[in-house]
């Protein structure tokens, strides 16, 4: 077993070696034990929603073309595939409406345990929601919004006011034009299920405009939603200093790590570990103090907002159980690995499940509730304490750790960019048309042990920054950029090319921008907006010169995501394809027809610098359309010139 051919991440290499010797499965481990994967599965030809099947289309041709009902590989794989996108932008959305639930009792309740953080990004929601805001009380504009919010998730007519709030006008009238303009963030879920239930829809490029009109619910909706009231209830981010990587975890601490994606309980369980009362507790059962540390996307809320260290992303939450150290696994949904269970059992680490929606063989469950949020915070830090004392004495912690800057958002850059005094997105438009920036790229997405862990990641924003495009990542890839260094500001001098790194150097930001969880991509498309907006770049997302990709995507909510910067006019390319290359006019539709109507399209590719390389073509191309690519001659002006110059 090479644990380099499995990971690129060093401290990860080091667990994947002590995780053997002990004789302890991985997903690595467990991966191979699934070689050879169903190959009809993999090009997305078999289908299971009737029991007439499980039918499978011979994608060589010399076996049956169409499923018990008829049904082709074109019909099935598009089936499959936005139902994919159902399950993503349900697991997102879903979220969204819980924030939501919690952001309506805070601004309801004078005794809850969470509170209105920022006035100021309350009030520019607020009013994007045509909330009147003047001369009125936090409480009462922060009761219209959760009203409206809530709204945008069921209702029965119009459409999301959110996707008419924060998108280009150019794009607003594309998806008019498309007829994908969403209405309600259930509605196009549920649209979904019905639309690919048997004897519905077999038309495949109908069944993928539905798909797009899910996923625009999810990213400008359900999501965004999240995203804003998290900001407005939590705080909204700051560029702070964190530190990474399994080396975060102390054997002399009694160590917290909390899992999954939700920041409700998580913000909370951050506060309630600095109590006096409960660090003594810690103190008298042997341990110097409390560490919380993160994994996956409920690491990177609360490291944007508290600062709390990262011990990584998703591929290393076993090995963190691994350390011997983790005395509390704290898990609240999505990217939570079954197997914890038994291997936290075979290891002195409670495994606690927090949300109805999540309950796991082998760990003990203790329901969340946002009315105690405090108390169930307590309760599970002094769970932790006192299973400090049952360390078995095997700790394995890797001593490798990295620091980074993480906290920016489409607010905050506004300060980076351009000061204080001139806060605006035009000096970024001004570096993009100049050409120190050739343009950005959004680098997201999961770990998959199909490939090298975190390598795919690392070598594509490496490839683009050396060719001078800016890099924004949320998610496990941000953690991966995070863990080799390229999160800190000296970075540029070492991997950019010449324009970006002035531009780094000036600002004096990093050349890989962290923006936050997997449902803050929202972030993303909100700073192209701002950008298109800004002037002088297009008047849509589709004319600006930036591609997005996931390179080591694994889970439905990629393929929502991915759809959705697509159907918002932006090149992705991905990794592994989606399960759609053995349907040969949908895979054809998706990587190219699609563009005429969306503006964005697909591009699957796994070499990491042959999909880098793709973005910086499609970049350029930008660039050429909107003619800033040409060279304009520089005039010398003597004094009768500048004499001649007039003033408009």
């Amino acid at each position: 077993m090479d644990s380099k051919a499995r990971s690129s991440d060093k401290a990860s290499q080091e667990m994947i070696g002590w995780m053997a010797e002990n004789n302890q499965q991985n997903a690595w481990d467990r991966f191979e034990a699934q070689s050879p994967q169903c190959g009809f599965g993999r090009l997305g030809l078999c289908c299971r929603i009737c029991s007439m099947g499980p039918c499978r289309i011979d994608p060589f041709g010399e076996g049956p073309q169409a499923g018990v009902c008829g049904a082709t590989a074109d019909t099935i794989a598009a089936r499959n595939l936005i139902r994919m996108i159902a399950g993503g932008a349900a697991a997102h959305s879903d979220h969204g409406r819980d924030i939501a639930h919690t952001f309506k009792m805070a601004v309801e309740s004078d005794k809850s345990d969470y509170m209105v953080k920022d006035e100021r990004k309350l009030k520019e929601v607020a009013a994007r929601f045509g909330i009147e805001i003047k001369d009125r009380k936090i409480k009462e504009i922060g009761l219209d919004l959760a009203n409206a919010v809530l709204k945008e998730f069921g209702k029965q007519e119009g459409t999301l006011i959110t996707a008419a709030a924060y998108p280009p006008k150019a794009r607003q009238e594309a998806w008019k034009n498309l007829g994908v303009t969403p209405r309600s963030v259930d509605r196009e879920i549920v649209e979904i299920m019905h639309r690919t239930h048997i004897g519905v829809g077999s038309d495949y490029i109908n069944l993928v405009k539905q798909g797009i009109r899910a996923s625009l619910a999810d990213g400008w909706g359900g999501s965004l939603i999240a995203t804003e009231l998290s900001d407005i209830m939590f705080g909204s981010p700051q560029p702070i200093r964190f530190g990474v990587n399994l080396g975060v975890l102390d054997k002399d601490q009694v160590n917290v790590i909390v899992h999954g994606h939700e920041p409700t309980l998580s913000d909370i369980v951050v506060q309630v570990a600095q109590d006096k009362e409960l660090l003594k507790l810690a103190q008298e059962k042997g341990a110097q103090g409390i560490n919380i540390a993160g994994i996956c996307c409920t690491a990177n809320e609360i490291l944007m907002r508290h600062g709390v260290p990262v011990a990584g992303n998703f591929l290393q939450q076993e090995l963190a159980v691994m350390t011997g150290v983790a005395d509390v696994m704290l898990v609240d949904v999505q990217c939570i690995m079954p197997a914890l269970g038994s291997l936290c059992e075979c290891m002195h680490t409670k495994l606690l499940t927090t949300s109805p929606k999540c309950k796991i063989a082998g760990a003990e469950h203790i329901e969340f509730h946002e009315d105690k949020a405090v108390e169930t915070a307590r309760k599970i830090i002094k769970i932790a304490i006192e299973n400090y004392t049952n360390r078995n004495g095997q700790a394995c912690i890797p001593k490798h750790k990295e620091r980074g800057i993480a906290g920016f958002t489409t607010e905050n850059t506004f300060y980076h960019l351009g000061g204080r005094f001139r806060a605006s997105y035009r000096p970024l438009n001004d570096n993009v048309i100049n050409g120190r920036i050739r343009g950005a790229a959004g680098v997201v997405g999961c770990n998959n042990p199909k490939q090298i862990h975190d390598s795919c990641h690392i070598e594509m924003m490496k490839e683009l920054i050396k060719n001078d495009v800016l890099v924004v990542s949320t998610g496990c890839g941000a953690i991966a950029a995070a863990k080799v260094g390229l999160m800190r500001p000296e970075a540029a001098a070492q991997y950019c090319g010449k324009g970006l790194h002035e531009v780094c150097e000036t600002v004096g930001i990093p050349p890989v921008l962290h923006v936050g969880s997997c449902v803050d991509n929202s972030r993303i498309l909100t700073v192209l907006a701002n950008v298109v907006a800004e002037g002088g770049l297009g008047e849509d997302i589709a004319e600006l010169p930036v591609a997005g990709a996931a390179p080591e995507w694994m889970s439905e909510k990629a393929v929502s995501i991915g759809m959705y910067f697509v159907a918002s006019g932006v090149f992705t390319v991905i990794a592994e394809p989606l399960p759609v290359v053995g349907a040969p006019n949908l895979h054809r539709y998706l990587t190219e027809g699609i563009e005429k109507d969306v503006g964005g399209k697909w591009a699957f590719e796994k070499d990491p610098i042959k999909a880098a390389h793709m973005m910086i073509e499609h970049i350029e191309s930008k660039r050429d359309a909107l003619g800033i690519n040409e060279e304009k001659e520089r005039k010398l002006y003597d004094m009768e010139d500048r004499r001649a110059l007039k003033v408009e």
